[in-house]
């Protein structure tokens, strides 16, 4: 059952994946966050393929802001693994404030281009 929250993101996410799509040369980083974690994963939305991906799952016992921050300093490391240098980020329907945009300064810190 969805609330009218999730509805409210949804519509919002549909709206954004419109104009934002993962090439080969600049793959989507797509942010997912729950209450209490975090994920973020590189797709080529043209072959469909998942080229790197990170969570909060594995991290010791933190804040939420700082778990963030870790998670895109390791999408990026991976990311560049790779080779990928330049993403288009699509932040999922949530607002771009708070651990989402944690999670993107440090994948720009890391060495990504967006």
């Amino acid at each position: 059952m969805t609330t009218k929250k999730e509805k409210r993101r949804m519509k919002i996410k549909f709206r954004i994946r419109k104009n934002v799509n993962g090439t080969a040369e600049r793959p989507r980083l797509s942010v997912f966050r729950s209450n209490k974690q975090i994920y973020a994963q590189v797709i080529n939305d043209i072959t469909g393929t998942t080229l790197a991906s990170a969570s909060s799952l594995g991290l010791e016992k933190m804040p939420k802001d700082e778990q963030a921050q870790k998670v895109g300093e390791l999408i990026a490391q991976k990311a560049q693994a790779a080779g990928v240098e330049a993403v288009v980020f699509d932040r999922n329907g949530y607002l771009y404030h708070g651990r989402v945009k944690e999670l993107a300064d440090a994948a720009r810190k890391g060495g990504l281009n967006f």
